[in-house]
């Protein structure tokens, strides 16, 4: 189970993990199994874990005044569950983790995360690479919503990830792109 956490360590570190390296990563995570429709985490809870995907879908979200769902992330196999907000600074979060397919899971708490990244180079290395890829797709979705129209919007995610329309239903991957279910299939019949 632990292979695929290995493989992508490596791949964002560059680095090769040594077999030491390794029994300490596996030492710090936890697996874990979880059913459809539970959650990870639920709006108000501190996020003391954060999950590496190795099998299963997760969807990130709010929930507005009116009790509309608001998706911000998706997560599959090989990424990463967790409110970073929330599991920096021990603050209550905004969102909910809910998984939409049985997963298995990788979890780690943030004191042994911290503790990795101060013994496995490799580790720190993958950490600030993905803060530096986490800070660019949020810069890049941040700029979709203000400055793309939603057929433009949708034509992107189905470019950078198609997966996500052949695995997640129509209804969220219109809350994710900010649009009615509606106009979604509007789009959807023009391409």
């Amino acid at each position: 189970m632990h292979e695929a956490l290995f493989r992508y360590i490596e791949e964002r570190s560059g680095l090769r993990l040594t077999e030491g390296d390794q029994v300490l990563i596996e030492s710090k995570f936890r697996p874990k199994k979880m059913r459809r429709k539970q959650y990870f985490l639920q709006e108000g809870d501190i996020c003391k874990t954060v999950a590496f995907i190795t099998k299963g879908a997760a969807r990130m979200f709010s929930v507005d005044d009116k009790g509309h769902e608001h998706i911000v992330r998706f997560g599959l196999e090989n990424w990463w569950l967790g409110d970073q907000e929330s599991f920096s600074s021990l603050t209550p979060s905004r969102y909910h983790i809910e998984m939409l397919e049985d997963s298995d899971l990788l979890v780690i708490t943030v004191a042994h995360a911290y503790e990795l990244m101060d013994q496995v180079r490799a580790v720190d290395l993958m950490i600030k690479a993905m803060d530096r890829q986490m800070g660019a797709a949020a810069q890049k979705r941040i700029n979709a919503a203000l400055s793309m129209t939603a057929e433009e919007r949708y034509e992107d995610l189905a470019k950078n990830y198609p997966q996500f329309l052949q695995r997640f239903p129509q209804n969220m991957i219109a809350s994710y792109l900010g649009v009615s279910p509606e106009t979604l299939s509007r789009i959807r019949r023009k391409n």
